[in-house]
């Protein structure tokens, strides 16, 4: 396991390093001068091309790129335009809401779309199996978006049994913490597992089609230990990578469930810093994504590696 590791350093690292390249240019492109939003909307153009100079926006832009990047590199995210706060701060007072969202949105991601995809893949009854089907089909064909605003009507106006505005910190108020996440995570989860849900199953029906599945029966080996460790198990491949790659979609849908949900998490602040031409926060907002992104890819990995050896080989 540690050599395939280390094989996999190299491309990290390259996504790593394009990442940061466009994480800098990609804010430079859009219109808008961050030193006239730190300059107000009175400022003069003395005014403003002294911030510029302040800033170091007239400075080359490799120059910049590479003070910037060092500055990541040991941690100095730099100061933001738009609230003159480090940028760190900034997102370590709404990283706690995000990660929150997103680790429940996981669990629901995992627990639904493998549940969901044994069901219908191990249904024998015909109604069951067309039950499973039907609902995986209609999570589908829903955007979070969709699902968020329904989980509005449904459980915040029609009956209100859970909040639907607002947040508290798990950390803080477990109970009541829960209760604001739910939903934003169900919305956020329940349209990706469904995808999920239909790779298990397809998995499922085709191994089950085996000659080695045959044999197993042959030799009367119970049918619940077949389903388990034959079935089961060489099915599950196709689903870690398809969650591993969900789990970067988890973050970017965060932003509209956020907005949704009236959450005051990364999303939000992403948003704002757009909006702002604040690109010293959007910049570091990018290559944190990424980053998350490809540590979850990474770990897809090493769980793939661990069920299925031949991918350590390859």
């Amino acid at each position: 396991m540690g050599r395939y590791l280390i094989r996999r350093i190299p491309s990290v690292a390259l996504v790593l390093v394009a990442t940061s390249v466009i994480a800098f240019l990609l804010p430079r492109l859009v219109p808008g001068d961050p030193a006239a939003v730190v300059a107000g909307p009175d400022a003069s153009a003395e005014t403003i091309a002294a911030i510029r100079t302040e800033l170091g926006l007239d400075r080359p832009l490799v120059a910049q790129y590479f003070d910037w990047i060092g500055g990541v590199l040991t941690g100095d995210l730099g100061q933001s335009l738009r609230f003159n706060r480090p940028v760190a701060e900034l997102i370590g007072d709404r990283l706690v809401s995000t990660l929150e969202l997103a680790l429940l949105s996981g669990l629901f991601l995992i627990v639904f779309g493998i549940g969901l995809g044994v069901l219908a893949g191990s249904a024998r009854a015909r109604w069951a199996r067309v039950l499973v089907e039907g609902t995986n089909t209609g999570l589908l064909a829903a955007p979070p978006f969709l699902v968020g605003l329904l989980f509005i009507l449904l459980f915040g106006v029609a009956f209100r049994v859970l909040p639907t505005s607002g947040e508290v910190s798990v950390l803080e108020n477990p109970e009541i913490g829960i209760q604001y996440l739910v939903l934003p995570a169900l919305a956020l989860a329940l349209p990706m597992s469904a995808g999920v849900a239909r790779l298990v199953q397809t998995r499922m029906l085709a191994i089950r089609q085996e000659e080695f599945i045959d044999l197993a029966v042959s030799k009367g080996v119970p049918p619940r230990r077949i389903s388990l460790r034959h079935v089961l198990r060489n099915s599950l491949g196709p689903a870690v990578v398809a969650i591993g790659i969900r789990f970067g979609d988890l973050l970017a849908g965060a932003v509209v469930i956020e907005a949704i949900f009236a959450r005051n998490g990364l999303g939000q602040l992403a948003v704002s810093g757009a909006q702002s031409a604040d690109y010293t926060v959007v910049q570091v907002l990018i290559v944190f994504a990424v980053f998350i992104a490809v540590a979850g890819q990474l770990l897809t990995e090493i769980v793939l590696a661990a069920l299925d050896p031949r991918v350590r080989l390859g």
